[in-house]
C-alpha cells in the first residue's frame, strides 16, 4: 500500500515548484513510458497496475487501480506512472559553434515545445535551447508531445541573449520580413531561433540574429505554427544541394 506521504509527494509533482524543489518529475501513460524506457531513460520509480504488460524493471512497483487513481495526474488514470530525476544540463562553452542548434524563444505552449523536440530529433539537431519563459521541459504535456524524443534530444534551458552573444556561427531568426528560406545554403553549423507565435522574437534575441529568414506565403493565413515553421527551416538546412 502507498503511504499518505508517498501519495502527497507524487501528486505534488503536478506543480513546477514541487518538481524543482524535489528534483523529480512524473510522466504517465503506457505509450510514452514505454518509449522512454526503450530509449534507456533512467526512471527512479515506476508504479503500475495489473493492466501494465510492458517492461518490468527492478524499480517497478505494482499497485491496484484505486491507488493509481489517487496518484494519477489524469482524469482517467492510466496503467503506469513513472518518476525520473529532474536534471538540467549546463551548456558547454563553445557548443553553439558546432552543429545545428534549435533555440526556442518564449514558446509557452507545452504541446509546441514537445513537438519541437520531435522535430529536433527527426532532423538530428545537435541541441535545443529553451529560454526560461518557455513551457517547462519536465511538464507532462511537453513530455507526452515529444513522443519519446525527450529522452534522445540534448536540451539546455539558458538565457538566450547570453548564450548567443559573441557567436561566430550564423544565427537565423524566423521573421515574416526575412529572406526566402528556400534560398538558404546547406549549413552544417547554425542556430535557428523560433519565436512565440504571439510576439515573434524577443527584442534582445532579435538584435543578435545575423540573418532573418521567412517561409513564403501563398495563401491568406496570418502565420504558421511555430513547430511547422521550425520543421520547414530544418528541412531546408538538411536538404542536399
Amino acid at each position: 500500500m502507498l503511504t499518505k506521504p508517498e501519495i502527497q509527494r507524487l501528486r505534488s509533482l503536478r506543480e513546477k515548484s514541487s518538481r524543482e524543489a524535489l528534483g523529480l518529475f512524473v510522466v504517465e501513460g503506457p505509450k510514452v513510458v514505454a518509449e522512454l524506457l526503450a530509449a534507456g531513460f533512467p526512471f527512479s520509480e515506476l508504479y503500475a497496475t495489473p493492466e501494465w504488460t510492458g517492461p518490468a524493471p527492478a524499480t517497478l512497483r505494482r499497485i491496484d487501480a484505486e491507488e493509481m487513481g489517487r496518484i494519477s495526474h489524469f482524469p482517467t488514470p492510466s496503467a503506469i506512472l513513472a518518476v525520473g530525476p529532474l536534471a538540467r544540463r549546463p551548456l558547454p562553452q563553445g557548443a553553439l559553434e558546432r552543429g545545428l542548434t534549435l533555440a526556442l524563444d518564449g514558446i509557452q505552449d507545452p504541446g509546441n515545445v514537445g513537438t519541437l523536440l520531435r522535430i529536433a530529433d527527426w532532423y538530428a539537431v545537435d541541441r535545443v535551447l529553451l529560454s526560461p519563459d518557455c513551457a517547462d521541459l519536465f511538464s507532462q504535456k511537453v513530455i507526452n508531445a515529444s513522443m519519446g524524443s525527450f529522452a534522445r534530444v540534448v536540451v539546455h534551458t539558458v538565457d538566450l541573449v547570453t548564450a548567443l552573444t559573441g557567436r561566430h556561427t550564423p544565427v537565423l531568426g524566423c521573421d515574416l520580413m526575412g529572406d526566402d528560406v528556400h534560398g538558404l545554403p546547406r549549413l552544417a553549423d547554425a542556430v535557428i531561433v523560433i519565436g512565440s507565435e504571439g510576439r515573434g522574437l524577443s527584442e534582445g534575441v532579435r538584435r543578435l540574429v545575423t540573418r532573418r529568414v521567412t517561409i513564403p506565403r501563398f495563401g491568406a493565413a496570418e502565420s504558421l505554427n511555430a513547430a511547422v515553421a521550425a520543421a520547414i527551416v530544418c528541412d531546408n538546412l538538411r536538404r542536399p544541394r
